[in-house]
């Protein structure tokens, strides 16, 4: 009878613990205040208009996304798609990319800066949140990138 009661006392010790550290855990949780909508296009990288996502560091502005979306070449065969959406302010912040070429800034709302070639982190300012990033899919041989969620 004795290790009954001790394998019911560790049984609710430990359904104890879980219970607090899942309770812990979905507390501190905070989400990305940008809404998550439908993103699903192409870009044809030999295309005259996307000359400029060919070289590292290049961005182009496309429509899509909640603000727009800023596609931004990384490397030869490395793409990051960004929602232009300033996570701190979503309904006036809308980034854009410094003269550096390695950030975005919110120039008309808060201020804040997003490295975009470390995932779109906030880097300064209030923001909080990094950019909303989006899915990109390069295929070397079509040079076609595919951007969605």
């Amino acid at each position: 009878m004795i290790k009954l009661s001790e394998f019911n006392l560790k049984t609710l010790f430990y359904a104890v613990l879980l219970l607090n550290m899942t309770l812990f855990l979905s507390c501190n949780e905070k989400k990305n205040p940008v809404p998550n909508v439908s993103v699903d296009f192409y870009i044809d990288l030999t295309d005259p208009l996307y000359y400029d996502l060919q070289i590292t560091g290049g961005y182009v502005y496309v429509t899509g996304g909640v603000s727009g979306i800023l596609v931004y070449c990384i490397s030869a065969d490395e793409y990051r798609a960004y929602d232009r959406a300033c996570p701190y302010d979503i309904d006036c912040g809308r980034v854009t990319v410094k003269e550096d070429g390695f950030f975005a800034v919110d120039s008309v709302c808060c201020g804040s800066e997003f490295s975009l070639f470390f995932d779109g982190a906030a880097e300064k300012g209030p923001a909080q949140f990094p950019l909303k990033q989006y899915a990109c899919i390069y295929d070397k041989n079509t040079r076609i990138l595919h951007i969605k969620n």
